[in-house]
């Protein structure tokens, strides 16, 4: 159990820095919302979020994950999910905070251990959700204080930081984190099926050719792979481009059919048809929607 004096402390630390930019510690994220939201679409990358007040609902595939105070996140590879806010008000905000986890800084304080804190499993999933132990949000806590105290952050930030990727190495789903870091994992060989989905999504997908790039055979290819992502490859694609979609009709006045062609569809149909599917609205209505709510007027 958590000490109720950290998590008030992380709680009062990011409200007062959450609308401070740039931070004083590099990669560092803050995030506050005061109401909740219907879910939104994004494509989530390696992280740790830190969840101090409030709590949060993502749902990727078929599986739902909720999270909130006192509880943290890890992402362990690029993964197309849906999210809400599912309690925050202007009394009491969802305050969360989080950084990237990076392959090269996992590696390195694992090669630095000399012996591997965990058993050799695997770790089937790409997201998870636990309990915060005590050790975790002190480091946490610490790594927010130097928001406070800038001139400290160079030299102390990164011993600070070290000290989280421990704490996850050796925690609860250190098997999902060590496996970020070693260029032999199985996870690390489905995160490059996945990068080549997310870099050509708008080509033909052969599951021959990409289970050739995760270097494995198709049938245990698909298998390990739905197992990370709780999508089929195919699967995995339509929501790329779809949320592709979505950013274009966003930014541009583009014709819905020419933004459907463009991120892969060869048929207008089909794409207004899973757009719909995917965001609740015809992608024409769900742009004017967008675009009024960034205006900050209503459709």
């Amino acid at each position: 159990m958590y000490p109720p004096a950290l998590l008030r402390e992380l709680r009062a630390l990011i409200d007062r820095h959450a609308d401070r930019a740039p931070l004083a510690v590099g990669g560092l994220m803050l995030s506050r919302a005061d109401r909740p939201e219907a879910p939104s679409a994004s494509l989530a990358r390696p992280v740790l979020a830190v969840v101090a007040q409030g709590s949060k609902r993502l749902t990727l595939g078929d599986r739902v994950h909720d999270y909130g105070a006192g509880q943290y996140l890890v992402v362990s590879v690029d993964l197309p999910v849906a999210g809400h806010y599912t309690r925050a008000s202007p009394e009491e905000p969802f305050l969360a905070c989080g950084f990237t986890l990076e392959p090269a800084k996992i590696a390195a304080l694992l090669l630095e251990a000399g012996t591997d804190p965990l058993p050799h499993r695997t770790a089937p999933h790409g997201l998870a959700v636990c309990d915060a132990p005590a050790e975790l949000l002190d480091a946490t806590v610490r790594l927010l204080r130097l928001l406070d105290r800038p001139g400290d952050a160079p030299v102390l930030a990164p011993l600070i930081e070290k000290e989280i990727l421990w704490r996850l190495i050796t925690g609860e789903q250190g098997a999902l984190v060590r496996q970020i870091g070693l260029a032999d994992s199985q996870l690390t060989h489905i995160g490059r099926a996945i990068r080549w989905i997310r870099d050509h999504h708008t080509e033909t997908l052969r599951i021959e050719d990409l289970a050739r790039l995760a270097g494995m055979s198709a049938s245990p290819f698909h298998r390990h792979f739905r197992a990370v992502t709780a999508l089929t490859p195919i699967q995995f694609q339509k929501r790329i481009r779809l949320q592709e979609a979505r950013l274009m009709l966003l930014s541009s006045a583009a014709d819905v059919a020419d933004v459907g062609f463009a991120v892969g569809y060869d048929s207008a149909s089909q794409f207004s048809r899973e757009y719909r599917r995917a965001f609740g609205r015809p992608p024409g209505q769900d742009a004017v929607r967008l675009r009024s709510e960034v205006a900050g007027t209503r459709p």
